[in-house]
């Protein structure tokens, strides 16, 4: 039960992260107000692989440092603190 809800708010977390990655490449496009990078720092610290996915797919970010070391930084920590708990608790 607790592992589904984990599991949910990991992919909606995720989900969140690609689609704010989305929303800014539009907006760079057609030069509106962006989404400030801080932010897609934040939302990528907790949906690592949304915010790749994003960042791959859309194009976008991918020749910042902050982004393109920065987010396989942040899924790695993730997969090790899943791998961590998967581990304590089996």
């Amino acid at each position: 039960m607790v592992y589904n809800i984990i599991i949910i708010l990991l992919a909606l977390v995720n989900g969140a992260a690609f689609i704010l990655y989305g929303m800014d490449k539009i907006k760079a496009v057609n030069n509106e107000w962006r989404i400030s990078e801080k932010r897609l720092l934040r939302v990528s610290l907790m949906g690592p692989f949304g915010g790749w996915l994003g960042m791959k797919l859309f194009r976008h970010k991918i020749k910042k440092p902050r982004f393109y070391v920065g987010i396989p930084f942040f899924a790695m920590v993730q997969l090790i603190i899943i791998a961590i708990v998967v581990w304590i608790v089996m």
